[in-house]
């Protein structure tokens, strides 16, 4: 599971990284990360895949938000009994079932 998480956050965070940084035209001295780079990657991409280069960041985002629910999903399912446990520690403990409820003799002698 520890595998797995790194191999889909390092490119995940490689990617977010680069495209902040070259959008931005931060490039610190290095070509890739300037905006020239950026703007040349998205017209190649773009004429790959014969859509407007525009569209593709869009895309692209899209795609990493339901990658990164998947991964969550299946992290959940792995950790499942350990989630629902500590659910139960955490909100459990302060609902406590013999409770008394509020009757309606107490509230009727409200202001």
């Amino acid at each position: 599971m520890k595998w797995l998480l790194i191999l889909w956050g390092g490119p995940v965070t490689l990617l977010t990284g680069w495209y902040g940084l070259s959008y931005y035209d931060m490039s610190f001295g290095i070509f890739m990360l300037t905006r020239e780079a950026h703007d040349l990657v998205f017209r190649v991409y773009g004429h790959i895949l014969g859509m407007p280069p525009e569209t593709i960041p869009p895309l692209v985002a899209r795609a990493m938000i339901i990658d990164s629910l998947i991964v969550f999903g299946l992290v959940a399912m792995r950790k499942r009994r350990q989630i629902t446990a500590r659910y139960r520690r955490h909100y459990g403990a302060s609902r406590s079932p013999e409770a008394p409820l509020a009757s309606n003799a107490n509230l009727s002698s409200a202001p």
